[in-house]
């Protein structure tokens, strides 16, 4: 028998990756020819950001009415607010565990400091404030680049 394979539909996300590190070495290998596309495409990421930010303004506004929405169609409102108490409080809880007291061990174990230094404020837009109202990694990037680019003197290119 002769085994037959399911095509799978969707994007090629491998095949985009690795494009986009041989377009790159490739366009660092033109020297002054490539530098005319590297800055456009460094233009057009610049743009990209502004727009993400923008809609991360806005998408909590459309979020709340969609909620809303299925609010004002739920017949047992108790049930609803009891489930969204233990849900909540279960999030929080993780969050506490998981960001203080894994993720300051891992932090420890990896470089013998002391990771409650005050030097979280520089990550503390993206950390507080963008990233529990968010699932998505996506939507907090920008903004999580913003604070290593600006607030920790990162360079560009390594964030």
């Amino acid at each position: 028998q002769i085994p037959v394979g399911t095509e799978i539909e969707g994007m090629n996300i491998l095949g985009l990756v690795l494009f986009a590190l041989v377009l790159g070495v490739a366009l660092k290998k033109l020297g002054r020819e490539g530098e005319d596309l590297i800055r456009f495409f460094n233009s057009f990421n610049e743009a990209t950001m502004v727009l993400v930010s923008w809609i991360m303004w806005y998408v909590p506004i459309g979020i709340m009415f969609l909620v809303g929405s299925k609010i004002v169609e739920m017949e047992d409102i108790v049930l609803l607010v009891t489930s969204l108490g233990k849900y909540i409080f279960a999030s929080i809880l993780g969050h506490v565990i998981h960001g203080g007291i894994i993720l300051p061990l891992i932090y420890f174990a990896a470089t013998r400091q002391n990771p409650y230094h005050s030097g979280h404020s520089e990550h503390s837009d993206a950390l507080c404030l963008i990233s529990p109202c968010s699932v998505s990694s996506s939507a907090t990037l920008p903004s999580m680049i913003k604070c290593v680019e600006e607030n920790n003197g990162v360079d560009k290119r390594i964030s």
